[in-house]
Protein backbone atom coordinates (compact mmCIF):
# COMPACT_ATOMS: atom_id res chain seq x y z
CA UNK A 1 0.00 0.00 0.00
CA UNK A 2 2.58 2.14 0.88
CA UNK A 3 4.36 1.74 -2.62
CA UNK A 4 1.27 2.76 -4.33
CA UNK A 5 0.75 5.85 -2.36
CA UNK A 6 4.25 6.66 -2.91
CA UNK A 7 3.95 6.35 -6.69
CA UNK A 8 0.86 7.96 -6.69
CA UNK A 9 2.68 11.25 -4.82
CA UNK A 10 0.82 10.99 -1.33
CA UNK A 11 2.81 11.44 1.51
CA UNK A 12 1.97 9.54 4.79
CA UNK A 13 -0.20 11.07 6.65
CA UNK A 14 1.54 13.30 9.17
CA UNK A 15 3.30 14.70 6.86
CA UNK A 16 0.40 15.78 4.89
CA UNK A 17 -1.22 17.70 8.04
CA UNK A 18 1.28 19.33 9.38
CA UNK A 19 3.76 22.22 8.57
CA UNK A 20 7.85 22.10 9.46
CA UNK A 21 8.86 25.47 10.82
CA UNK A 22 11.75 25.94 8.14
CA UNK A 23 8.32 25.21 5.62
CA UNK A 24 5.98 28.45 7.44
CA UNK A 25 9.47 30.61 7.22
CA UNK A 26 10.02 30.39 3.82
CA UNK A 27 5.98 30.49 2.94
CA UNK A 28 6.37 33.55 5.07
CA UNK A 29 9.25 35.43 4.49
CA UNK A 30 7.45 38.56 2.98
CA UNK A 31 5.59 38.75 6.16
CA UNK A 32 7.83 38.05 8.94
CA UNK A 33 9.81 40.12 11.74
CA UNK A 34 12.17 38.66 14.05
CA UNK A 35 13.45 40.78 16.95
CA UNK A 36 15.63 40.04 19.83
CA UNK A 37 17.72 42.28 22.46
CA UNK A 38 21.46 42.37 22.28
CA UNK A 39 23.51 43.46 25.24
CA UNK A 40 26.91 45.23 25.17
CA UNK A 41 28.90 46.68 27.81
CA UNK A 42 31.13 50.53 27.45
CA UNK A 43 34.35 51.55 28.79
CA UNK A 44 32.92 52.08 31.75
CA UNK A 45 31.43 48.93 31.86
CA UNK A 46 28.15 49.98 32.00
CA UNK A 47 25.62 47.03 30.20
CA UNK A 48 23.46 48.65 27.43
CA UNK A 49 20.70 46.97 25.27
CA UNK A 50 19.46 46.99 22.08
CA UNK A 51 16.53 45.92 20.73
CA UNK A 52 17.23 44.72 17.13
CA UNK A 53 14.20 43.40 14.30
CA UNK A 54 14.86 42.37 10.86
CA UNK A 55 12.45 41.14 7.72
CA UNK A 56 12.89 38.06 7.21
CA UNK A 57 12.60 39.38 3.32
CA UNK A 58 14.46 41.53 2.05
CA UNK A 59 16.31 41.35 5.18
CA UNK A 60 16.45 44.91 6.23
CA UNK A 61 17.43 45.35 9.82
CA UNK A 62 16.53 48.55 12.12
CA UNK A 63 17.78 48.84 15.62
CA UNK A 64 16.82 50.89 18.88
CA UNK A 65 18.76 51.54 22.01
CA UNK A 66 16.54 52.41 25.88
CA UNK A 67 18.52 55.19 27.89
CA UNK A 68 19.18 52.65 30.56
CA UNK A 69 17.66 49.04 31.05
CA UNK A 70 14.92 48.38 29.09
CA UNK A 71 11.31 49.91 30.71
CA UNK A 72 7.96 48.17 29.85
CA UNK A 73 7.14 51.68 28.66
CA UNK A 74 10.33 52.24 26.25
CA UNK A 75 9.68 48.59 25.11
CA UNK A 76 5.80 49.51 23.81
CA UNK A 77 6.77 52.71 22.52
CA UNK A 78 9.44 50.58 20.08
CA UNK A 79 5.95 48.45 19.00
CA UNK A 80 4.78 51.42 18.41
CA UNK A 81 7.38 53.70 16.43
CA UNK A 82 7.70 50.09 14.77
CA UNK A 83 4.14 50.26 13.17
CA UNK A 84 4.83 53.40 12.12
CA UNK A 85 7.42 52.46 9.87
CA UNK A 86 5.90 49.38 8.34
CA UNK A 87 3.15 51.63 7.42
CA UNK A 88 4.85 54.20 6.02
CA UNK A 89 7.21 51.74 3.87
CA UNK A 90 3.99 50.11 2.66
CA UNK A 91 5.01 46.94 4.30
CA UNK A 92 2.57 44.39 4.90
CA UNK A 93 3.70 42.22 8.11
CA UNK A 94 1.24 39.08 9.65
CA UNK A 95 4.17 37.52 11.96
CA UNK A 96 6.66 38.35 14.66
CA UNK A 97 9.37 36.08 15.88
CA UNK A 98 10.94 36.64 19.24
CA UNK A 99 12.27 34.69 22.67
CA UNK A 100 10.68 34.13 25.56
CA UNK A 101 12.76 37.30 27.13
CA UNK A 102 11.38 39.29 30.25
CA UNK A 103 11.83 42.22 28.71
CA UNK A 104 9.14 42.29 26.35
CA UNK A 105 6.24 43.15 28.55
CA UNK A 106 2.55 42.22 27.56
CA UNK A 107 1.81 45.32 26.00
CA UNK A 108 4.33 44.87 23.36
CA UNK A 109 2.68 41.38 21.78
CA UNK A 110 -1.10 43.59 22.12
CA UNK A 111 0.28 46.74 20.40
CA UNK A 112 1.35 44.38 17.68
CA UNK A 113 -1.79 42.55 17.85
CA UNK A 114 -4.22 45.37 17.61
CA UNK A 115 -1.90 45.85 13.95
CA UNK A 116 -3.23 42.17 12.94
CA UNK A 117 0.25 41.03 13.73
CA UNK A 118 0.65 37.09 15.40
CA UNK A 119 3.42 37.19 18.12
CA UNK A 120 5.26 33.64 17.44
CA UNK A 121 7.27 32.75 20.35
CA UNK A 122 10.42 30.37 19.62
CA UNK A 123 10.85 27.08 21.89
CA UNK A 124 12.91 27.15 25.02
CA UNK A 125 16.66 27.07 24.26
CA UNK A 126 15.78 26.69 20.39
CA UNK A 127 17.87 29.46 18.70
CA UNK A 128 17.46 28.31 15.92
CA UNK A 129 14.02 29.25 15.48
CA UNK A 130 14.72 32.52 15.09
CA UNK A 131 18.24 31.75 13.06
CA UNK A 132 17.87 34.91 10.89
CA UNK A 133 18.12 37.10 13.85
CA UNK A 134 20.76 34.92 15.68
CA UNK A 135 22.24 35.33 12.17
CA UNK A 136 22.29 38.91 12.20
CA UNK A 137 23.74 39.27 16.03
CA UNK A 138 26.86 37.34 14.86
CA UNK A 139 27.46 39.30 12.11
CA UNK A 140 27.11 42.35 14.05
CA UNK A 141 29.44 41.20 17.09
CA UNK A 142 32.04 40.11 15.06
CA UNK A 143 31.92 43.14 12.06
CA UNK A 144 31.41 46.01 14.75
CA UNK A 145 30.63 45.48 18.38
CA UNK A 146 33.87 43.37 19.48
CA UNK A 147 35.52 45.94 17.39
CA UNK A 148 34.74 48.94 18.96
CA UNK A 149 35.68 50.86 22.25
CA UNK A 150 31.77 52.17 23.34
CA UNK A 151 31.94 55.11 25.33
CA UNK A 152 28.44 55.70 26.18
CA UNK A 153 24.67 55.19 23.89
CA UNK A 154 25.70 58.06 22.05
CA UNK A 155 28.68 56.52 20.92
CA UNK A 156 26.57 52.64 20.08
CA UNK A 157 23.92 54.33 18.34
CA UNK A 158 25.96 56.06 15.48
CA UNK A 159 28.01 52.84 15.06
CA UNK A 160 24.72 50.68 14.91
CA UNK A 161 23.26 53.23 12.04
CA UNK A 162 26.54 53.41 10.29
CA UNK A 163 26.08 49.57 10.49
CA UNK A 164 22.38 49.77 9.31
CA UNK A 165 23.04 51.71 6.43
CA UNK A 166 25.95 49.20 5.24
CA UNK A 167 23.74 46.15 5.84
CA UNK A 168 20.75 46.95 4.44
CA UNK A 169 21.92 49.15 1.00
CA UNK A 170 26.02 47.29 0.36
CA UNK A 171 26.98 44.31 2.37
CA UNK A 172 26.38 40.89 0.53
CA UNK A 173 24.25 38.40 1.74
CA UNK A 174 24.43 34.81 0.79
CA UNK A 175 20.52 34.04 1.66
CA UNK A 176 19.68 36.62 -1.17
CA UNK A 177 21.86 35.34 -3.86
CA UNK A 178 24.62 37.87 -3.03
CA UNK A 179 22.36 40.67 -2.99
CA UNK A 180 21.67 43.65 -0.82
CA UNK A 181 18.27 44.39 1.02
CA UNK A 182 17.35 47.59 -0.32
CA UNK A 183 19.72 47.85 -3.24
CA UNK A 184 19.57 45.71 -6.60
CA UNK A 185 23.33 44.37 -7.60
CA UNK A 186 24.56 45.91 -10.75
CA UNK A 187 24.63 45.05 -14.15
CA UNK A 188 27.68 41.97 -14.53
CA UNK A 189 30.35 43.72 -16.47
CA UNK A 190 31.49 41.71 -19.84
CA UNK A 191 33.10 44.04 -21.92
CA UNK A 192 36.70 43.29 -22.14
CA UNK A 193 37.86 46.70 -23.12
CA UNK A 194 36.08 47.54 -19.72
CA UNK A 195 37.38 45.04 -18.10
CA UNK A 196 41.08 46.00 -18.24
CA UNK A 197 40.27 49.52 -17.26
CA UNK A 198 38.04 48.58 -14.46
CA UNK A 199 38.52 51.17 -11.75
CA UNK A 200 37.25 50.21 -8.15
CA UNK A 201 36.73 52.79 -5.15
CA UNK A 202 37.10 51.91 -1.79
CA UNK A 203 34.76 54.24 0.85
CA UNK A 204 35.73 52.98 5.20
CA UNK A 205 32.53 53.41 7.73
CA UNK A 206 33.27 53.58 11.44
CA UNK A 207 36.57 53.91 11.16
CA UNK A 208 37.96 51.54 8.68
CA UNK A 209 36.13 48.71 10.29
CA UNK A 210 33.96 48.53 7.43
CA UNK A 211 34.71 48.83 3.58
CA UNK A 212 32.05 49.14 0.32
CA UNK A 213 33.37 48.78 -2.60
CA UNK A 214 31.97 50.59 -5.95
CA UNK A 215 33.25 50.64 -9.39
CA UNK A 216 34.32 53.91 -10.77
CA UNK A 217 31.70 56.48 -12.34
Amino acid sequence: MWEILHAAGIDPAPQRTSTTWATFLRSQTHALLAADFVETVTLTGSRLYVLAVIQHAPAEYGSSAPPAQPSAAWVTQTARNLLMHLDDAGRQVKYLVRDRDGKYPAMFDQVLADAGIAVVLSGVRMPRMNSIMERWIQSCRHEVLDRTLLWNQKHLLSALREYQRHHNDHRPHRGIANGRPLRALPEPLTDPATLTRLGIRRHDRLGDLLHEYDHVA
